[in-house]
Parts: C-alpha cells; structure tokens; sequence
C-alpha cells in the first residue's frame, strides 16, 4: 500500500504545544519526498476516505481520541510521540528518533494490530482501574511537569494515601474476589511514560494481558515501586499475570479509570479484546 496522500491529524495541546511545531517539519520532509499531505489541529475531517494514510501527532490520550472517533478506520496509521505520555508510540517505534522514525515508516508494511474494548469505549495501550485512575486524576494539578516525572509524583503521593477497593473479577476460567492494589488490563507493554507493567505483552497475539497486584502496606509499595517500573514484578507472590479475551470487573463502589492515559469513572467494567481492528505502518 504506497503512501501517496496524508492526513497529519493534531492535538494542539499535546505535550504543551509541540505537535504544531512538528507538523510543519513533517510537512516539508514529505513535500521533499513528493508526498502530499494536509494538516488538520483544530478540527478534524469527519471522513478519511481522500487520503492514503493517516498521521497522528500526540501522545496515548490522542490516539485513544482518534480511535474512539474513527473506529471503523482501515487506512494505514502511523503515530509520533508529541505527546505528554508516549508509550504506545514506544511500542511501535522504540526511541527511534524523529527523522529515523520517518525513514522507518515510509518503508514499513502495513501490519494489523489488536485493540481493547472497554465498556462502549475503545483503547490501544491500557486500562488502570482504581490506584491507576487515581494516579491520572491527580496528574491535572501536576501536568505541567510532563509524561513521566507528572506521572511518577502522582504515584508517590498516592503511595502514602492510597486504600485498595475490593473487587469481582472473572474471565472465562478462573475469578477473584479481594482488595487490590493494581488493577490493570493492557494490550501494550509500557505504562507511565516508562513503567514496564506487562513487558511481555503482544499487540499481534489476540489477546489482552491483565496484572493484578494485592494489598500492600506503604512501606513495601515503597520497596517494590522501582522493581514494577523495570517489569520485573511479573514473578513475585502477590501479583497475577494473566493472559485472557475477555475479563469482567465489578468495583465494590464507582472508581475513577484510566484510558491510555484518559480520566473515566465506572462500578462496572466489561473488557474484551478486539483482533486485528486497526492497521498501523511500524
């Protein structure tokens, strides 16, 4: 599939502003390449049947966006990292620089990826149900400090001040009924701007990977902190792993959660995953 038409769709206010700056360097790297393209920030179109690709400039919150707004999109997607958390570009991309990110794309073949499905909502990176939520619900006073360092404060403070909900839980095979640290349900490796919560994870492989972790008192949340961040976690007693289609989880009250990156509230969460739903050039 030759890319020949590109709509480049922007955040304006994805990492304090950078997407703007980088859509008028993209623009000039692909009229050198005699590859038209048209920038959309303000407003996106309310089709994308014109153009051979679609460009998304942003971070998780902004592909979470383009998702939910074009669900059914078949055209080839790439995304850059201009966002204030980026782990889902890291996914496809690693650290790839800007220019080699470029190059790398306009070579790739299009490669069908999965997606999850949450409630009435799509998502592409994860799911954090309460803790998580939390953490996300207090990144707004703290955004300003960016993806990672905005996101590792918040964790900290919501360390010392954290109570675990109870929760139901049940795939297909197995279910749980107990107070929970940690609730997530990834299809990606990476959340936090670097936190490796399922460094294992497939976004190819059909399904989703959910990690619980049980009730912890402050101090070993302190201890094991930095062993999550690298994802070496996967081992230890109190956390599950598991790889599963489909999981129902029932809050013992309404909780706050997070969707790549995204605030929402639910007392009830369906989750299932969606194989090959959306077509990415990485």
């Amino acid at each position: 599939m030759e890319i020949t038409h590109v709509a480049i769709l922007g955040n304006s206010i994805a990492g304090n502003g950078s997407s703007g700056r980088f859509s008028t360097w993209l623009e000039t790297e692909l009229r050198n390449r005699q590859i038209t393209s048209q920038v959309f920030m303000a407003e996106w179109p309310e089709t994308l049947d014109q153009f051979s690709d679609v460009w998304i400039l942003g971070g998780d919150g902004t592909i979470n966006y383009f998702i939910n707004q074009y669900p059914d999109c078949s055209i080839p997607i790439a995304l850059f990292k201009t966002g204030t958390g980026n782990d889902f570009a890291w996914k496809l991309y690693g650290n790839k620089s800007n220019k080699e990110q470029l190059d790398h794309i306009l070579q790739a073949s299009p490669k069908w990826i999965d997606a999850g499905k949450f409630n009435d909502r799509l998502y592409l990176n994860c799911i954090g149900i309460g803790f998580d939520g939390e953490i996300v619900q207090s990144m707004k006073t703290i955004r300003f400090l960016g993806g990672h360092l905005g996101y590792l404060l918040a964790v900290i403070i919501k360390i010392f001040r954290f109570k675990e909900y109870t929760y139901t839980i049940a795939t297909a095979n197995e279910s749980w009924q107990d107070k929970f640290l940690v609730v997530m349900v990834v299809n990606s490796s990476r959340a936090g701007g670097g936190f490796l919560i399922a460094p294992e994870a497939s976004i190819t492989d059909g399904l989703l990977n959910m990690v619980l972790c049980k009730k912890m008192p402050i101090l070993k949340r302190l201890r094991y902190l930095p062993i999550m961040k690298k994802g070496k976690h996967t081992h230890l007693p109190f956390v599950l792993m598991r790889e599963l289609k489909a999981v129902t989880i029932l809050p013992s009250k309404t909780v706050a959660v997070q969707i790549d990156g995204e605030l929402h509230y639910a007392d009830r969460i369906n989750i299932a995953v969606l194989k090959e739903k959306f077509l990415f050039r990485y």
